[in-house]
């Protein structure tokens, strides 16, 4: 046996172990990331990357390789049962990549590489022990070897089945989420009749002569269920929809979802996968046990519908990785761990929420379709579905309960944007040098009270915030998290309290325990 030991342990390589140990590295923190399987994980799987990941993307270097090799959608399109359609347009604010799961992890493991970082693939864990100060966890090698490693932190980010979870005791109730789906990737060619100068219209032509636009996700919410349909890089596109019990993994089952539920004309010229998969609906009873947590797939699984598994798993690392580092650097107390599972659990919560309704909405009755369809139109008209429903989508809508900083004194919290809420109006500087630090942003010139104070704070606390003084007429203060989300707000009368509720956050010595034990 041999025996080694490192600050935090990633065991799982999927999106989310890559993303968490990137971001730690990328904060300074030694980190080490072991996987069961023998070689990186294969096909498209997850592929909405919405603005969430898109920032973590940002951060760590990625977004322009990402904004390559994905395609960017210009609007989701629901095609409905009673007739016409509903376009929600996506703007570059609340617009996702669709980039295929694969190479999302291949990205992540570039940028943990540039940083020195190898995944240990062939390592699977079989024993996790924590006690007060570390975690060791015991694993068997490829070569039939077996290696201990202790740990001061142990991020579980190793899927459904987690061996984390189950080490820990942790529960992980739920049921499974009633449908199997079918998903099929490759070339589809679309055909109408006499084209231009009598020939038939093929291809992303034809496609487009159907009103299916290659920019866009549609959805198509026929009388006998729904269907995506959503273009890939490449000039491939994903069907997917439930089917009935019965149905196999064939490329002529894939083509009769395809007729049976698309606006009929379209057929695959090529496909390169189908599969049936199912999912569950479940939510560990801890995010945290002691020095070890959970993330992505350990921590929750939910339906596919609204492609929401990344856009919910990549953020449960950046809530993390902050905090972690901070509290390895010394620059946090190590209380500040406590807020990751209320956090993270909100979003959940919201997140299970948001995606049952979507799917109530997509099996219908006729009756209540017909009422449904009518809805949508009208959101439509007024402009909601673009100011509230693609937002919602895009991660804007997720809100922290007050856990970090907790209510203001007088109980009250009119200040906008509101503490616990990201807004893309203020979306934190993504540079090295800001990287896990809170960023203060003043209002109101730079000879004001408050930006003498907010001064005065950052000056004190160099590690742990940085200060932006900008113009306007009034007096006031954002106060962002590492990530993203408002900590604290207000005007001049505010900043006391939020800053004295900052400073509570750093320990009494900077001095890191963890450094200290080496």
């Amino acid at each position: 046996m041999t025996r080694r030991r490192t600050t935090v342990l990633v065991v799982g390589a999927g999106p989310c172990g890559l993303a968490m140990a990137a971001q730690l590295s990328r904060l300074g923190v030694e980190v080490t990331v072991v996987d069961a399987e023998n070689q990186a994980h294969t096909g498209s799987r997850a592929i909405l990357l919405w603005p969430p990941v898109r920032e973590v993307l940002g951060e760590l270097g990625l977004a322009e390789r990402a904004a390559r090799d994905s395609v960017r959608p210009a609007a989701l399109h629901y095609h409905l049962g009673s007739g016409g359609s509903v376009r929600v347009p996506l703007t570059e604010v609340n617009a996702p990549l669709v980039l295929p799961q694969e190479r999302t992890g291949h990205l992540l493991t570039e940028a943990l590489a540039d940083r020195g970082v190898a995944v240990e693939w062939g390592t699977r864990v079989t024993k996790v022990v924590p006690d007060e100060h570390t975690v060791t966890v015991t694993a068997t090698r490829a070569d039939g070897g077996t290696t201990e490693i202790e740990a001061d932190w142990v991020v579980g980010a190793d899927g459904l089945r987690s061996q984390v979870r189950a080490q820990l005791g942790i529960d992980f109730s739920g049921a499974r989420f009633p449908a199997t789906f079918l998903l099929a990737e490759g070339r589809i060619a679309g055909e109408n009749g006499a084209g231009r100068n009598g020939t038939r219209e093929t291809g992303t032509e034809g496609i487009s002569s159907r009103g299916i636009s290659t920019e866009e996700i549609h959805y198509f919410l026929a009388d006998t269920g729904v269907a995506l349909l959503a273009p890939l890089p490449g000039g491939e596109f994903r069907l997917s929809g439930a089917v009935p019990a019965g149905t196999e993994a064939t490329a002529e089952h894939a083509q009769a979802l395809l007729d049976e539920r698309g606006p009929g004309g379209l057929r695959f010229t090529e496909v390169r996968t189908v599969t049936l998969f199912s999912s569950d609906e479940r939510v560990a009873g801890a995010l945290r046990s002691g020095r070890c947590f959970l993330v992505g797939d350990a921590a929750h699984v939910h339906s596919p519908i609204g492609g929401q598994g990344l856009n919910l798993g990549i953020p449960d690392t950046r809530n993390l990785a902050w905090k972690l580092a901070g509290v390895v650097h010394g620059r946090l107390h190590e209380s500040i761990l406590d807020t990751y599972d209320p956090e993270r659990r909100a979003a959940i919560e919201q997140t299970l929420k948001a995606t049952g309704r979507m799917a109530r909405q997509a099996v219908v009755g006729p009756v209540a379709r017909r009422a449904r369809d009518l809805t949508w139109r009208l959101l439509q008209i007024s402009g909601a579905l673009a100011h509230g429903y693609a937002p919602m989508l895009a991660g804007w809508r997720s809100r922290y309960p007050d856990v970090l900083f907790g209510t203001p004194a007088d109980g009250t919290s009119r200040s906008r944007p509101r503490p616990g809420t990201r807004d893309p109006g203020w979306i934190p500087t993504p540079s090295d040098e800001m990287a896990g630090r809170f960023q203060l942003i003043t209002y109101g010139g730079s000879s004001g009270q408050l930006t003498s104070q907010a001064a005065e704070l950052a000056s004190r606390l160099p590690e742990l915030v940085a200060h932006f003084p900008l113009g306007g007429r009034r007096q006031r203060f954002v106060l962002l998290r590492p990530d993203g989300y408002v900590a604290a707000s207000g005007g001049a009368d505010r900043f006391s309290e939020a800053a004295a509720k900052l400073t509570a956050l750093a320990p009494t010595t900077s001095s890191p325990a963890t450094t200290a034990r080496r």
